[in-house]
């Protein structure tokens, strides 16, 4: 069975890979997972990558939060949404076929599309 095997598990360091907080064999199951085929040299630089991503969790967890309360959104404001009004055509069918370039009868002339 995997490693990883509930998004809300941590990664754990395995006994041959001290001082990693994720391992090889993780990272190699995360790249079957999302199907990516990673040389050796990769694998190395998104080891390094993620330990530096999950670095800066465990930053955040030293944090005391006690007496923060929660929040929903990242904001109090609210939207300001105007009315809908109904909005009378400035322009007319037959005058905007009149102000394009080329027309032929009541249609629109462009250049060819496919040759």
């Amino acid at each position: 069975m995997s490693e990883i095997t509930n998004p809300s598990t941590p990664l754990r360091m395995n006994d041959g890979e001290r001082g990693r907080t994720i391992t090889q064999k993780s990272l190699e199951h995360l790249a079957e997972l999302s199907r990516l085929e990673l040389t050796e040299h990769e694998k190395e630089k998104l080891l390094k990558d993620l330990e530096s991503i999950l670095s800066h969790f465990k930053e955040l967890e030293a944090v005391d939060t006690q007496d923060v309360q929660p929040m929903a959104g990242g904001t109090t404001e609210k939207n300001a949404m105007r009315d809908d009004e109904e909005r009378i055509q400035t322009l007319s069918g037959e005058r905007s076929v009149e102000q394009f370039p080329e027309k032929e009868q009541r249609y629109l002339k462009i250049p060819p599309v496919f040759e």
